[in-house]
């Protein structure tokens, strides 16, 4: 069984009681070791050295009641018990210094008496597990409701566990939270993908918990701006920022401007500066800085923003003094870091730095199944901008959620590409109902659009909408060719008959006979592809 040792400050006001009246009232020192049900081992007693005298009139007393606790006193001087700083600091020494034996040993660290700063430094001290204990609260007895009822020197106490998993009511107001932040970050919406559902909860842990530097990556218009802009709403609800957010796409800073944008500059730094600039760092100050495709910016630039980063001090164009913002970063970027280091693009000192919270998000193609709660929000945003409500009708949208998930569907701007599609429909619905009519006109659209926007490497783009970067993978090279030529020309085609006899055009002339169709329907039915898949929503 382990002993029980107990930790507490000895009350220079709770404590004191002369020779005669020491039994008359409660001292909650000595009612430490009158409890039932609760004996203390060890008492590890701490006191300034103008307490000794109390000290050792209060050992005594605790001998007269409880022979076997052992006493040890510990000598704490402090000049100013309501100085937070000092008292955290001697407290924090004293836990450094002391050799916690956990596997023999159980703690209880008593908040009972002390100064209210030193109650809330055990509690600091206790929670971040600096002391491996629980708190003890000591309560006096009630008051005697005449002078003949007996004295009670003893009281009460309870025992708080700072694992707070074990108060169900507690742990279930923070689930209730925890849920909160997290449909906070991703704007309520109902999403379904498990991974990027796992990649929300980190992120709103280590919003709460951490002001380091957070990347995020991800393909143009995966949503990079909108969560980073949720994680400062989140944190200023929390109160941990009280500034503005700032917001910069690198790629839009050019030559001499950029150090000006991001940095500031001073009256007559250059040609043109006619007036002081405060620039985007310090403007962030107390709140967040959001650097959007922070791979664009320059190796100097890159320089000065490690220094802002690790100092909270960085010198603005044409200045001879720092200046100071104490702001939270959060990046973005559609690139690969990493290989910017290696060719010589990007700072490897300020990728490490970044890379400690770096979070991917994935292109809509990748979770897909999210699409359609976020058709959802798209409409409530349409009408909370446009003051109009629209709605789909049951078939229309049948349609348009059938086509959306289909391989086809390559949302090549990923939610951007959703976003401006809603909007589309939502615009022109006949009398606020979006039907299969306007659905199919705007599946043509979008079919035109990605079809033209497929660059040189047209058979890779098309087949990675189709199955998506992994499966891809799983495809060797030489079958990739083959099945992009056979999925354009199902494209284009009018039926599965009519591109098979484009496809076997050759073979056939050479066979007496030859179903083309099936043909062709075997071969995509080894990618787990069909014809009305390719060309229907």
């Amino acid at each position: 069984m382990k002993r029980c040792v107990a930790i507490s400050i000895l009350g220079t006001t709770l404590d004191v009681g002369g020779r005669d009246d020491r039994w008359k009232r409660w001292r909650p020192t000595v009612s430490l070791c009158l409890q039932p049900n609760l004996f203390i081992d060890r008492l590890e007693l701490i006191h300034g050295a103008a307490a000794t005298g109390l000290a050792k009139q209060i050992i005594r007393d605790i001998e007269e009641v409880s022979p076997g606790t052992e006493v040890r006193q510990n000598v704490m001087n402090m000049r100013d018990h309501w100085d937070f700083s000092e008292v955290y600091t001697s407290l924090r020494d004293f836990a450094r210094a002391y050799e916690f034996d956990t596997e023999r040993e159980d703690y209880l660290v008593n908040i009972t008496t002390g100064t209210h700063v030193a109650q809330i430094c055990w509690f600091l001290l206790t929670e971040a597990r600096f002391i491996p204990a629980r708190l003890l609260q000591l309560s006096p007895p009630p008051r005697r409701r005449s002078p003949d009822d007996p004295i009670d020197v003893t009281g009460s106490h309870s025992i708080i566990d700072l694992d707070l998993s074990r108060y169900d009511a507690i742990a279930t107001r923070f689930a209730a939270e925890r849920d909160e932040a997290t449909s906070f970050l991703k704007s309520g919406i109902e999403t379904k993908n498990p991974a990027f559902n796992r990649m929300i909860d980190q992120i709103e842990k280590v919003a709460i918990r951490s002001r380091a530097p957070v990347l995020l990556t991800g393909p143009t218009g995966a949503g990079k701006s909108q969560l980073a802009r949720r994680i400062y709403e989140l944190k200023k609800a929390q109160r941990q920022i009280s500034g503005d957010f700032i917001e910069v796409n690198c790629a839009t800073l050019r030559g001499d401007q950029a150090m000006s944008t991001l940095f500031g500059h001073v009256k007559g730094a250059f040609t043109g500066a006619q007036s002081e600039r405060a620039g985007l760092m310090r403007s962030a100050d107390k709140g967040v800085l959001f650097l959007d495709e922070i791979g664009e910016l320059g190796l100097d630039e890159q320089a000065m923003c490690l220094r802002a980063i690790e100092e909270r001090r960085f010198l603005p164009v044409g200045a001879d003094r720092d200046t100071t913002s104490d702001f939270q970063l959060l990046a973005g970027t559609n690139r690969d870091l990493s290989a910017s280091v290696r060719e010589g693009r990007f700072r490897e000192d300020l990728f490490a730095r970044l890379n400690l919270w770096t979070f991917t998000l994935p292109a809509l193609r990748d979770r897909k199944e999210d699409i359609e709660p976020n058709l959802e929000f798209e409409l409530r945003r349409f009408s909370e901008k446009e003051g109009r409500n629209v709605t789909f009708n049951r078939e229309a949208r049948e349609t348009y959620i059938r086509f959306s998930m289909a391989p086809e569907a390559a949302w090549r701007a990923n939610f951007r590409d959703l976003s401006a599609s809603v909007t589309r429909m939502a615009t022109l619905a006949p009398q606020g109902r979006i039907n299969e009519e306007t659905v199919r006109e705007e599946i043509a659209r979008l079919r035109r659009l990605w079809a033209g926007s497929l660059a040189a490497d047209e058979p890779e783009a098309m087949l990675a909408g189709l199955f998506g970067a992994e499966r891809l993978k799983e495809i060797d090279p030489f079958d990739r060719a083959q099945l992009a030529t056979v999925v354009a020309v199902c494209r284009r085609s009018n039926s599965l008959s009519s591109a098979g006899r484009e496809l076997f055009a050759v073979s056939r002339l050479q066979k007496s006979s030859s179903n083309d169709a099936d043909r062709l329907r075997k071969y995509l039915a080894r990618f787990d592809l069909s014809f009305d898949s390719l060309v229907r929503p």
